[in-house]
């Protein structure tokens, strides 16, 4: 069974920076990919960002590009998301998400992952 811990999130002020961290357990771990999305305040969750285990490579979306940067430690079964120059629009329930099998694309949807951190929020103030 595998269960992931996400943490990291807090407040922060417009242009600051935060480093979220998303921790995995199960003996077995070996995802495809591993992704963090994000549900502002009366909003559906929306993607964010993706990261292919085996080889690292990323996908984000428009909104948070050069300023996101999504990695992960395989040794520490672990996924992290820094953000940087955050803004007030960032605020929001921030997740993690793996996805066991494999794709085709880069999964940038919620149905596509199998398993999920319980949330950690962001909120930016302006």
């Amino acid at each position: 069974q595998v269960q992931l811990v996400d943490s990291g999130g807090g407040l922060v002020q417009a242009g600051g920076s935060l480093r979220l961290s998303c921790a995995a357990s199960g003996r077995t771990f070996s995802p495809y990919a591993m992704g963090w999305f994000r549900q502002p305040p009366g909003k559906e969750r929306e993607f964010v960002a993706t990261i292919r285990w085996t080889d690292g490579s990323t996908y984000y979306v428009d909104s948070v590009k050069g300023r996101f940067t999504i990695s992960r430690d395989n040794a520490k079964k672990t996924v992290y998301l820094q953000m940087n120059s955050l803004k007030p629009e960032d605020t929001a329930v921030y997740y993690c998400a793996a996805r066991i099998s494999s794709s085709t694309s880069y999964p940038i949807r919620g149905h596509e992952y199998g398993y999920w951190g319980q949330g950690t929020q962001v909120t930016v103030s302006s």
